[in-house]
């Protein structure tokens, strides 16, 4: 078979002849001739397979950076690290998709006025629902038996929860620092839960420009800022959020480590991560760099009474199982009950770490 002309070769791929324009010019897909007069294009029947790869890559959605990427490693026969390439960009996609779900949800009640029984419309449910269900809480931290110093950091008011965990030489006024810049949100007056959701997304990016000043430290972040019927939750690094619900514990985060990103490409198997030697290295943290805090993770999450949250540090989420969380969240009174149980338990496995956790209670 002869070269095919851009238009057959658009027709066969399903590429259009712009899109192949733009795929030359990026170095992505080139001719294998251009005429020297009029300029046209004629590609190789070889080039079919990559052209249809990066059709398909195309219509998940993924860059065209990174599709170049796969396609380099389908070409040099690599299949299995072009597959783990799809892999991981797809689960980034779903956590991002997760997120945005959530508020979705929230934007469909809110703008089609759902509101609770009761209420008329011309009162805020979130208000309403703010003196309906409350949250009791409590924030503890510990140095652990191995550790000389403390970096780890927890706060625990009325609507504000977070956990950081600091490193460095000054990890400890890092983590501070961090949960510093975001306690001016517990003063804001209740509001609708995406202007919460805005002001945390703020908040964190005043702690990343917090933690500018102490070099070669940084710290991760998590925290929950509560609405009256929802959480509105940010994430950074490997500290965690746990919620307890009708019995069963289920974790709200995904770890930004290299580990977990291992996990989400099928290198590893999340058994094989708990005691991989590169664990506790971070993709993200906030370390003053503006790239790491331009973005957080944040989005929303739906509060019950009965729900109990757990904010914690890898002092604890690494070395206790959740099994174990999972008994003394459930089997704890109260909040501060289960925040010195569950350092009990870290003591108990050896405590090799700082530990920080912050619980909330939500009750009707």
């Amino acid at each position: 078979m002869g070269l095919l002309t851009i238009g057959a070769f658009a027709h066969a791929t399903r590429l259009s002849a712009k899109a192949l324009r733009r795929y030359d010019e990026l170095g992505l897909l080139r001719p294998v001739r251009v005429d020297p007069y009029s300029g046209y294009r004629y590609y190789a029947p070889e080039q079919l397979e990559r052209a249809r790869l990066v059709a398909w890559l195309r219509r998940i959605g993924m860059p065209l950076a990174r599709i170049g990427a796969v396609c380099d490693l389908y070409d040099a026969s690599d299949r299995a690290g072009a597959a783990r390439e799809v892999r991981a960009y797809w689960a980034r996609v779903e956590a991002d998709t997760a997120a945005r779900r959530d508020l979705a949800s929230f934007l469909v009640d809110h703008l089609s006025g759902d509101l609770p029984e009761g209420l008329s419309g011309n009162e805020d449910p979130t208000m309403t629902t703010t003196r309906e269900l409350t949250i009791r809480y409590a924030a503890v931290t510990d140095r652990g038996l191995v550790r000389e110093t403390n970096q780890d950091a927890a706060y625990a008011g009325e609507r504000l929860l977070a956990v950081a965990d600091g490193y460095g030489a000054s990890g400890a006024d890092a983590g501070a620092a961090a949960i510093e810049a975001l306690r001016p949100l517990e003063a804001m007056a209740p509001g609708r839960a995406g202007d919460l959701l805005n002001a945390l997304e703020d908040a964190v990016l005043r702690a990343n420009e917090a933690v500018r000043g102490y070099d070669e430290s940084g710290t991760t972040l998590t925290a929950m800022l509560w609405t009256g019927s929802r959480l509105a939750l940010v994430h950074v690094g490997d500290t965690r959020a746990y919620l307890l619900r009708d019995g069963r514990l289920y974790r709200v985060t995904h770890d930004h480590t290299v580990v977990q990103a291992m996990v989400d490409e099928g290198r590893l198997t999340p058994e094989e991560a708990a005691s991989h030697p590169q664990r506790a290295l971070l993709l993200r943290a906030l370390d003053g760099a503006e790239a790491s805090g331009r973005a957080p993770e944040v989005r929303l999450h739906e509060a019950r009474a009965g729900d109990r949250y757990l904010l914690c540090s890898d002092g604890l989420s690494a070395v206790v199982p959740e099994a174990e969380v999972l008994e003394a969240l459930a089997a704890a009174a109260t909040p501060s009950d289960a925040a010195h149980l569950l350092v009990a338990a870290a003591h108990a496995h050896g405590a090799p770490d700082n530990t920080a956790c912050a619980v909330a209670h939500v009750a009707g």
